[in-house]
């Protein structure tokens, strides 16, 4: 039976007192700063430090988020990186209102076409092909064009007998496509899967926050799920969590941590051993081709 309990506000503090140390600048923002400032401790650097401490501020350690692209050209080996698909592009197919218009901004103050960078490289010698994920890019919310990039690079993947690295952040499905959005759950699912069937290997790491149908597609489904240090990680947030089940959730969850611990995640790895270790694991899976 339904009470007025089920109708009162929750009277809980909601999400963690503590705040995971992962800054983020808005695009245009940071493009206008003369110099960096890290929108955690306040610190002013030379914008050249980014690349040198590999987006970690020197001073409190907070992970500065990175652009796809960033991403992208930081971890493959130099030169290596051959982008796919750079024109593709969503459409404005449900005329949701102000969608069109967003859009426009959002890929002037970018620069990028749509919110996933994907391609062809080496880490250190070891050939694969890369996605990233654009935290800048309507909080790396998936589209239609997001999963059609997504599916298309593990085609590419299956034909050309490559592993998969993967780079997820995303605020969910873009719900100014409706179904179109929540359609790419099932269409990179499946790519997934027919790249998996032929023995080929495929490992994501999930970057602060990666959320929603990401999270029930693709970012889960990897041979092996990598975590960065205190991401947010896991369907719905804990705000809508808390107030469903109007009790306290517990301390760190759905943190990469909390995931460790629960099996969800397999490795937490510091920004700064990710090259390498995305370097081992796809040397140890060629190793184990090849036998």
């Amino acid at each position: 039976m339904i009470s007025k309990e089920h109708f009162k506000r929750p009277n809980n503090r909601l999400e963690g007192e503590q705040e995971p140390k992962v800054a983020a600048l808005d695009a245009q923002d940071e493009q206008d700063l003369p110099v960096l400032v890290c929108p955690e401790c306040k610190a002013a650097f030379d914008r050249d430090v980014r690349e040198e401490t590999d987006f970690v501020c020197p001073r409190c350690g907070a992970l500065w988020q990175m652009s796809a692209r960033e991403r992208a050209l930081w971890l493959a080996d130099e030169g290596t990186f051959a982008e796919m698909d750079a024109s593709l592009e969503c459409a404005d197919r449900l005329h949701f209102p102000g969608y069109a218009e967003k859009l426009a901004k959002t890929q002037r103050d970018t620069g990028e076409r749509e919110g996933v960078v994907t391609g062809t490289a080496e880490i250190d010698g070891e050939s694969c092909a890369l996605f990233c994920m654009d935290p800048f890019f309507i909080m790396g919310s998936m589209g239609a064009a997001v999963g059609e990039k997504i599916t298309r690079l593990f085609e590419c993947a299956l034909e050309k007998r490559l592993p998969v690295v993967g780079y997820t952040v995303s605020g969910g499905a873009r719900i100014q496509e409706g179904m179109f959005s929540l359609l790419q759950m099932a269409k990179t699912s499946g790519a997934v899967m027919r790249h998996g069937n032929e023995g080929l290997f495929y490992v994501a790491v999930l970057t602060h926050p990666t959320t929603g149908g990401v999270v029930a597609s693709f970012a889960m489904e990897a041979d092996v799920i990598l975590a960065e240090p205190l991401a947010l990680i896991g369907f719905a947030g804990p705000r809508v969590i808390e107030q469903t089940l109007r009790q306290k959730l517990p301390e760190g969850f759905q943190r990469a941590e909390f995931l460790l611990q629960k099996g969800f995640v397999d490795r937490i790895v510091p920004r700064n051993e990710q090259k390498r270790e995305l370097a081992l694991l796809l040397k140890l899976n060629r190793k184990g081709a090849d036998r």
